[in-house]
């Protein structure tokens, strides 16, 4: 008994201490727990409301790119703008059964702009931009609309690609490695556009000139049948048997209409697109996104003020994947028509022709060799075939000219085919990919000038190899 209470006393003295040094330690934990809760309201980026979801999301692609065209070469780092820098915000909020809002706030970093830099400006372009800020309203019964900065029906419809080339080296958009560079003669001249300018800034002779590799690609660089991001409205239909119809309308006055899939059937993945589109801009305006021509250019026309621009194209892509192997194949293709550019009166009456079109393939393998993710072994060919365009000018004292006697030219027809390969490498547990590909360019240009059509002067091929990487968060 003795000893049974000597162990009693010392159990209730031990529990004590312990219940003392326990409601110590909390109020401790808890003024610290204070601070600590205090210290991350003040860091942390805050929702305006909580009825509206926040995602923050985004990328960062940049690579180093070597080039060659025939009389230098070089090598940049880069904003790979297949895929480029970006950061966004996106939510949205149910509004019934059924029913919900939301918004896409998107905005694209570039650094040096991998289709914009040139031999003499290797830091082209470096920018924001808006990709995306619309809101829309979404039915599970009839859709979404979105209105803002906003994709139309046909935004990538040339571009359906399943692999993961598809962010860093698309097969049927070859402008963004490395065009904005300029033509070269075989007798080693570049392309100089007539002028020079001094740029106060940087010290430097810049070139000012549109005679670059990109421009061979209509005036845009953008591959026929293509359209970008404008100030619009965008439907998409509920998805039916896998797929969706898609139609769109941009200010003054852009329509589209277009239809996508994605399914999978028999071991294969299969993703398609095809859209058309029209512009008739009553004001003939000339922005980087409106193909057609500007009001000075088809006043020959006799429509006054009235509706000047008319233009139409037409595109569409397939991507197909084997799952078991991971051989896939990608095909495109698509056309622009510009239906005023045979009233410019340097190219009226010379037979040329309005429409420009474009296929191209890629095909290879993607499948995971290694733990760290998929590889993707692949080839690509693109085939341009462009129509007259009267809105780029080459200066009779370009070298690229070919004929200074007959003045400044405008495009009677242009050509550009590339071919090449790479690897991409997945990393899954980093959401990146290392990559590492190259190309090959030809081009071939005719000029035309009061009716007189003749070649430019022989070019040199442009040869690019671009490795880098893409992380996402």
């Amino acid at each position: 008994m003795k000893y049974l209470l000597v162990s009693v006393a010392a159990a209730a003295v031990t529990l004590t201490a312990g219940q003392a040094s326990a409601a110590d330690l909390g109020g401790n934990c808890c003024a610290d727990l204070e601070e600590r809760v205090a210290e991350l309201e003040a860091t942390t980026a805050r929702k305006g409301n909580r009825k509206v979801s926040l995602t923050v999301y985004g990328q960062v692609n940049e690579a180093v790119m070597f080039w060659d065209d025939g009389g230098e070469s070089n090598a940049y780092v880069v904003t790979n703008d297949n895929s480029r820098s970006r950061f966004g915000f996106k939510g949205d909020a149910k509004i019934t059964e059924g029913w919900k809002a939301g918004y896409v706030l998107e905005i694209g970093v570039r650094g040096a702009n991998s289709k914009r830099f040139n031999q003499s400006d290797e830091d082209a372009v470096r920018s924001l931009d808006v990709r995306h800020s619309r809101w829309f309203l979404a039915s599970k019964e009839l859709g979404t609309v979105s209105v803002g900065t906003t994709p139309t029906a046909s935004e990538a419809s040339t571009e359906v690609n399943l692999a993961h080339t598809k962010d860093v080296a698309k097969y049927s958009d070859v402008e963004d490695s490395a065009l904005g560079l300029f033509l070269r003669t075989t007798s080693g001249q570049l392309s100089s556009g007539g002028t020079a300018e001094f740029d106060a800034k940087t010290g430097a002779i810049k070139r000012n000139s549109e005679v670059q590799w990109r421009r061979m690609i209509r005036h845009t660089g953008d591959q026929p049948g293509e359209t970008e991001r404008r100030q619009g409205v965008w439907y998409v239909s509920p998805e039916f048997g896998g797929f969706n119809v898609e139609a769109g309308w941009g200010t003054d006055d852009y329509w589209d209409i277009g239809l996508k899939y994605k399914g999978d059937a028999a071991g294969f993945k299969l993703a398609a697109a095809i859209a058309y589109g029209q512009n008739t801009n009553e004001e003939g305006n000339d922005n980087s996104f409106v193909e057609c021509l500007s009001t000075d250019r088809v006043a020959a026309k006799g429509s006054g003020t009235g509706s000047l621009a008319d233009c139409e194209h037409a595109g569409g892509s397939i991507s197909v994947m084997h799952e078991a192997t991971g051989l896939y194949f990608n095909l495109a293709g698509g056309y622009f028509k510009d239906n005023n550019v045979l009233f410019d009166s340097d190219i009226d009456g010379t037979n040329a022709d309005d429409t420009s079109t474009f296929y191209a393939i890629e095909a290879g393998i993607e499948k995971k060799f290694f733990e760290l993710g998929k590889t993707t072994l692949f080839g690509q060919y693109y085939d341009y075939d462009g129509g007259a365009n009267g809105r780029l000018t080459v200066d009779a004292d370009d070298p690229i000219h070919g004929s200074p006697l007959l003045g400044d030219a405008n495009v009677f027809s242009s050509s550009l085919q590339m071919y090449g390969g790479g690897v991409v490498q997945e990393i899954a547990s980093a959401s990146m990919l290392l990559y590492l590909y190259y190309r090959h360019y030809e081009t071939d240009l005719a000029l035309v000038n009061d009716d007189v059509v003749f070649q430019s002067a022989p070019l040199e091929s442009l040869d690019v190899v671009v490795g880098g990487g893409l992380i996402k968060f």
